[in-house]
C-alpha cells in the first residue's frame, strides 16, 4: 500500500498522520473508503483540518472541493449554519436524558408524513446499523431466517454471512476478497444474493428456499434508473413468498426527492433504511416501515442508549426540514445536469474518450478504455490530476446543496487541463509513467449501478 517511491508526497503530513495511524488503529481508518489508496495515494488528502460548504481544507493547508459529501453524508454543505445552530441550542439544553424526549415523536411523525412506506419508525446512529435492525424485524415478523440481499448493506454479521460459501458471493456485491473472518460459520447459507434487473433469477431463488426467506434487501439504484416496473415486480413476488420487501436508501435517500428514492421512483416497500444525508452530517440513522412489519418489533429485543440522543434527531429533523424548505433534491438534480453538459463539452473539445453519464443526482465518468488494468491507470490519473487542482473524488460526483457555479466552473476548468493530460499520455502511451501513486484501489464494485 505504498506510494512510488521515487516521487515525494504531495502531502507530507497527511501521510505523516496515516503512519502514526497504522500503529494505533487496525486498518489505520474507520471506514475502508476513506483509506487513502482509495484515491491517489500521497497525492490526495488523508486528513482534513476543517470544512464549510462545499469544501475542506487538508492539514497540508489545500483547499478542496469535495465531490464525495463526506461519503453521501453531506447534502446540505459541511457546517450548515441553520442545522449547527439547531444543534447548538439543543445541546445546551441536553443531549442524552434518563427518560425519552419529544424529539423522538417529532421526527418520526416529520418521516412518516414524508417516506411512502413508512407508518412506524426505529432509529439508529448509522446505515449499516439501520440495515441490521432491519433485518432483525424482518426475521422477527415472518419467524423466518434467511434474507435475499442485492447491492451494499453494512459489516454486520448477517450480510458477511454471504461469503462464507465457496463463492466469495460477496464479489460483485461490495468488491473480491472480503475474508469472513469473525463471523459465525453457522451462518453459512442464510444470505443470498440476487442479481440486480433480473426478476427471474430471484424468483428461481425464491421458489428454491420456499416458505424460508425473511426479507429479499436491495439498493433501489445508483447511477441508473432501474427497469421499468422492475421493483414493483420485486416487491410483489417478495410479498407473494411471504417476504418482507426492503428498500436500503442508506446512499440514494433524500437526493432523488423529499421522499427518498421510492416516491421518485413510484415504489413503495415494506420497509426502508435511511442515514447519511438524513441528517447532514451527524449520526443518525432510521428504519421506517408498514405498521403491519414494524409493529412486531415492540416485542423484539433491539435497544441503545444512543439511538435516540437529542444531537442526531435535532440534526435529522432540521436536516429534513431544511431540504424541503430550500427544494435540495430539485437543486442537485439542476446541478448534476449541468456539471455532466459541461464535462461532456470539455471532453468533445480536448478530443478524449470520456462520457459523463448516470443519473443527475449522482454522475459518473465513463472513460472508452476496453482494456481493464489500463482503464484502473486512466481512472487514477484522473483523480490524481484533478487533486492537484483542488478537486477531491472518484471518477465520480456526490452532490450537495453547496456547490454552486463557483465549485463548477473551478471543476470543469480543472478537468480541461486533467482530460488533456489523460489524452497525451494514451496518444503516447505514457499513462502508467505519468502516475505517481499506486493505481487507486475501488472502494467498492457495486452491482447495483
Amino acid at each position: 500500500m505504498s506510494s512510488k517511491p521515487s516521487k515525494p508526497t504531495r502531502v507530507p503530513k497527511s501521510m505523516a498522520l496515516y503512519e502514526r495511524a497504522m500503529e494505533l488503529i487496525p486498518g489505520a481508518t474507520q471506514l475502508i473508503s476513506r483509506r487513502p489508496n482509495r484515491v491517489a495515494y500521497g497525492v490526495s488528502p488523508v486528513y482534513a483540518q476543517r470544512a464549510k460548504g462545499a469544501r475542506f481544507w487538508d492539514v497540508d493547508g489545500f483547499e478542496y472541493i469535495d465531490w464525495i459529501s463526506g461519503i453521501g453524508s453531506i447534502i446540505l454543505g459541511y457546517a450548515d449554519p441553520v442545522v449547527d445552530d439547531a444543534v447548538r441550542e439543543q445541546m445546551a439544553l441536553g443531549t442524552v436524558y434518563a427518560v425519552n424526549h419529544e424529539l423522538e415523536i417529532e421526527l418520526a411523525e416529520e418521516l412518516c408524513s414524508a417516506i411512502p412506506c413508512a407508518e412506524m419508525v426505529r432509529y439508529a446512529k448509522c446505515g449499516g446499523e439501520a440495515c441490521a435492525i432491519a433485518v432483525r424485524i424482518a426475521r422477527g415478523t415472518t419467524g423466518r431466517d434467511k434474507v435475499l440481499f442485492c447491492g451494499y448493506h453494512g459489516w454486520h454479521d448477517w450480510y458477511l454471512a454471504a461469503n462464507l460459501a465457496e463463492e466469495a458471493s460477496l464479489n460483485g456485491h461490495l468488491f473480491p476478497g472480503i475474508e469472513p473472518i469473525g463471523v459465525p460459520r453457522a451462518l453459512a447459507g442464510t444470505a443470498l444474493p440476487f442479481p440486480y434487473g433480473d426478476l427471474a433469477a430471484l424468483g428461481e431463488l425464491l421458489d428454491k428456499h420456499k416458505g424460508e426467506v425473511a426479507a429479499v434487501i436491495m439498493e433501489p439504484l445508483r447511477s441508473e434508473i432501474p427497469p421499468a416496473g422492475y421493483l414493483t415486480d420485486v416487491g410483489k413476488l417478495a410479498r407473494e413468498h411471504g417476504a418482507v420487501f426492503i428498500l436500503d436508501e442508506v446512499s440514494a435517500g433524500l437526493r432523488f426527492s423529499t421522499g427518498g428514492s421510492q416516491q421518485y421512483l413510484g415504489v413503495t416497500p415494506d420497509m426502508a433504511v435511511f442515514a447519511k444525508s438524513m441528517s447532514n452530517g451527524y449520526a443518525m440513522g432510521a428504519v421506517v416501515g408498514t405498521r403491519a412489519v414494524m409493529e412486531p418489533a415492540a416485542q423484539m429485543f433491539i435497544s441503545s442508549t444512543y439511538w435516540s440522543d437529542t444531537i442526531g434527531l435535532r440534526a435529522a429533523l432540521t436536516t429534513l426540514r431544511e431540504v424541503r424548505r430550500r427544494d435540495v433534491p430539485a437543486q442537485l438534480w439542476k446541478t448534476g445536469a449541468q456539471l455532466k453538459s459541461s464535462l461532456n463539452a470539455v471532453a468533445q473539445e480536448v478530443g478524449l474518450g470520456v462520457q459523463c453519464a448516470g443519473i443527475d443526482v449522482h454522475p459518473h465518468l465513463q472513460f472508452a478504455v476496453s482494456d481493464p488494468a489500463l482503464k484502473s491507470q486512466v481512472s487514477t490519473l484522473y483523480i490524481q490530476e484533478m487533486a492537484k487542482r483542488g478537486c477531491h473524488g472518484y471518477a465520480s460526483f456526490y452532490l450537495n446543496a453547496a456547490q454552486g457555479p463557483a465549485e463548477l466552473q473551478q471543476t470543469v476548468d480543472a478537468a480541461r487541463e486533467t482530460f488533456t493530460i489523460i489524452r497525451d499520455a494514451l496518444e503516447t502511451h505514457t499513462v502508467e509513467q505519468r502516475l505517481e501513486c499506486a493505481v487507486q484501489q475501488d472502494a467498492f464494485r457495486r452491482l447495483v449501478r
